[in-house]
């Protein structure tokens, strides 16, 4: 006992911790607000306090969780012809990002993160979106795109999250459509850090802190959903976006 105890100090005593329950918070509240926002904020924040190696093996971790508890209340309005292909591709691309995640040097790394979120936070500022249809070749070609990513930076959001939100769907919609999507590969990006050993006590103690605090924002952030216009949120939402990436990419 006294050994874990000595083990775990150093993990649960660090000021990091203190940071990363912050950004946790916000980012809890994205997700069950909007559908999205876990891997987007918690990857370069995350891969800035303790570097992608050990930074995204928790997030993947806790996305999948907040996949498991969001998932059952998107089903009905999810629209599984597009997503599940999507879903599928990108769930077989995963592992060949998971290569990169284990190969690349993790400064180098964490600064892509952190230029990627940036990047995608003023597209979205900006207020492109495609605005094409979506037959499979390209819905397949997205989902492989989203998939390398997720392996290599926890992060396969940003190129569904602009493809998807391209039609005329209602928000509800698009909400579950996201939801559903992280859902069919949250399972399998998880697999490739717990066969390369990067799933390892301290990641484990941190998550066990931070997976408390994600599962009671991202019920707040649902109820806010149904509360808060989406006219209030998307300021708030794109300005984490900036910061977080900002951090990671000059921090």
């Amino acid at each position: 006992m006294t050994g874990l105890v000595d083990a775990a100090w150093p993990v649960l005593g660090d000021w990091r911790l203190a940071g990363a329950i912050l950004a946790t918070i916000v980012a809890g509240v994205m997700r069950g607000y909007s559908g999205f926002g876990t891997a987007v904020i918690l990857a370069p924040v995350y891969s800035l306090l303790w570097g992608p190696r050990a930074g995204v093996p928790i997030m993947l971790l806790m996305e999948l969780l907040v996949s498991v508890q969001l998932l059952p209340g998107a089903l009905k309005d999810a629209d599984r012809r597009v997503v599940l292909p999507l879903g599928g591709a990108a769930a077989l691309a995963t592992p060949l990002g998971a290569w990169i995640l284990f190969t690349a040097d993790g400064e180098s790394l964490r600064r892509f993160i952190g230029g990627f979120v940036l990047v995608f936070g003023l597209l979205l500022m900006s207020g492109w979106r495609y605005r094409g249809s979506r037959p499979l070749p390209l819905n397949l070609f997205v989902g492989t795109l989203a998939g390398l990513l997720k392996g290599s930076t926890g992060m396969s959001g940003p190129p569904v999250i602009l493809y998807l939100l391209a039609g005329l769907e209602e928000a509800k919609r698009h909400r579950a459509n996201l939801i559903l999507f992280f859902a069919t590969i949250a399972v399998v990006s998880v697999v490739p850090p717990l066969l390369g050993g990067l799933i390892d006590l301290p990641v484990l103690l941190r998550l066990a802190v931070l997976l408390p605090v994600m599962a009671i924002s991202v019920p707040i952030g649902a109820r806010l959903f149904h509360v808060i216009p989406e006219r209030l949120y998307r300021p708030f939402a794109m300005a984490v976006l900036l910061g977080a990436g900002g951090l990671a990419l000059f921090g």
